[in-house]
């Protein structure tokens, strides 16, 4: 006996917009070219629109925020760890001497 399967429900809200009529029929040309309906197409192409603004949003506040941890570093250098010191020693003695 096999078990039923689990359906997940998704909770659907509604999105109205009033336009011009030369923008619906701009919209509904392009939706029609694509094979879609009016409204299939303009959710999924605000959906990709928006995805495209938080994209470019996050990578510019992630830059900047890099931008600051990478000045804070440049302009206060943590203290060189015992690794490298040794490692720098070594360098030294294996390449430089020769």
């Amino acid at each position: 006996m096999s078990s039923p399967m689990l359906k997940h429900k998704i909770e659907m809200k509604r999105l109205e917009a009033r336009i011009s009529t030369e923008k619906k029929k701009f919209l509904q040309h392009a939706a029609d070219l694509v094979g879609r309906s009016l409204t299939d197409f303009v959710v999924h192409s605000a959906y990709e629109a928006a995805t495209r603004v938080i994209k470019e949003y996050e990578q510019i506040r992630l830059s900047l925020k890099d931008r600051d941890v990478f000045i804070k570093v440049l302009l206060n250098p943590p203290l060189p760890s015992k690794a490298l010191l040794n490692i720098t020693k070594k360098y030294k003695r294996n390449v430089l001497s020769k």
